[in-house]
């Protein structure tokens, strides 16, 4: 039986459901392990797709999904060598990426080497041929989305940014940059039990939902960098760019926020960033908000952790604090105690 999968299309404003029919949280991982091949096309949501099992032996797949707001990734393992005929629901386009360096997944009967990855739009069935013991990572990510980011932060169309070919050659720098980032989202959930993990919180979503956006461009755009007219400029756009964190510093200022504010694209702010300060913006940027906080626990003046952490945009005290220590070799704690001996 080769029965059609197709689950209905998930959005911000809709409640997402797998395929019991049980109420998917945002933000919160989902594990799934079928023992058939179309129970497994069945799992993923907002999908229309018939999986073929192409090898003799027992089925078995598992999947890890993460439903965000504007976006969904997961990871996908099947044991063996399969033809899935898919097509992605709605407004959406699909980038996936294997997991293994050495290929061996074809789309539309093309190879996906180790430096590409494939991308197909919503409401369009491609074929995939997958080899046994085979992973992949996808993310499904809107249209309306893609077409915001590209044109605010990207300072690009859509149409220019996204190429017609199923299968797009990236370099392997920067599909292994996309690849690691993708595994410390859903590698290190897929080895806890479900029922351990709380959902992202807001910040935690948009921050999550940003990198993936910035690193999906970075594949699509290359290498190649911009040109920038003069070495004032460069260090005028990182000196504004760092008033406006100081101005907003009650909360994380993100790449894409400070690309829409200072009009600029997010490769010109990284290449001046990187020109500049020899570092990317999101590191000195969070450097700096860091230097803040602790200058306020080294004062005299200064309240609790807890309400320097909120002064200075970080609402996870324990992301804080583990961040503080890196940076600086000691806790928030222990900071505060010091100043208060002086």
């Amino acid at each position: 039986m080769n029965d059609t999968a197709e689950r209905g299309e998930a959005t911000a404003d809709e409640t997402q459901r797998n395929a019991q029919g049980a109420a998917i949280p945002v933000g919160r991982p989902v594990i799934s392990v079928a023992h058939d091949a179309d129970e497994q096309a069945r799992n993923l949501v907002g999908w229309r797709q018939t999986y073929d099992q192409l090898a003799a032996g027992r089925f078995v797949g598992t999947l890890t999904e993460l439903p965000l707001d504007t976006m969904k990734v997961f990871r996908e393992s099947t044991s063996h060598t399969l033809r899935q005929a898919c097509e992605v629901r709605g407004d959406a386009y699909w980038f996936g990426i294997p997991v293994a360096r050495e290929g061996g997944v074809r789309i539309d009967s093309q190879p996906v080497g180790a430096g590409a990855f494939a991308l197909r739009p919503g409401n369009v069935e491609f074929e995939l041929l997958t080899p046994a013991q085979f992973s992949i990572y996808g993310v499904v990510v809107r249209g309306d989305v893609l077409r915001r980011y590209a044109a605010s932060v990207e300072r690009t169309s859509i149409q220019e940014s996204l190429p017609g070919a199923s299968v797009v050659e990236a370099g392997a720098a920067r599909i292994e940059r996309l690849r690691a980032l993708l595994a410390s989202r859903l590698d290190e959930d897929h080895a806890r039990a479900p029922a351990s993990n709380a959902p992202l919180s807001d910040f935690e979503r948009n921050e999550m939902q940003a990198e993936v956006l910035a690193a999906l461009f970075e594949v699509l755009t290359g290498s190649g960098e911009p040109v920038v007219e003069s070495s004032s400029r460069r260090r005028w756009i990182v000196a504004q760019a760092r008033d406006y964190v100081l101005a907003h510093r009650t909360r994380p200022v993100g790449v894409p926020e400070l690309c829409e504010q200072l009009h600029v694209s997010r490769r010109t702010l990284q290449y001046c960033f990187h020109d500049v300060l020899g570092m990317a913006p999101a590191t000195y940027l969070r450097a700096l908000r860091l230097n803040g906080a602790r200058r306020d626990l080294c004062g005299r003046a200064a309240g609790s952790v807890q309400d320097v952490a909120a002064a200075w945009g970080f609402w996870h005290l324990s992301q804080f604090a583990t961040d503080y220590r890196r940076m600086f070799g000691m806790r928030p704690s222990e900071a505060l105690r010091a100043a208060g001996n002086r």
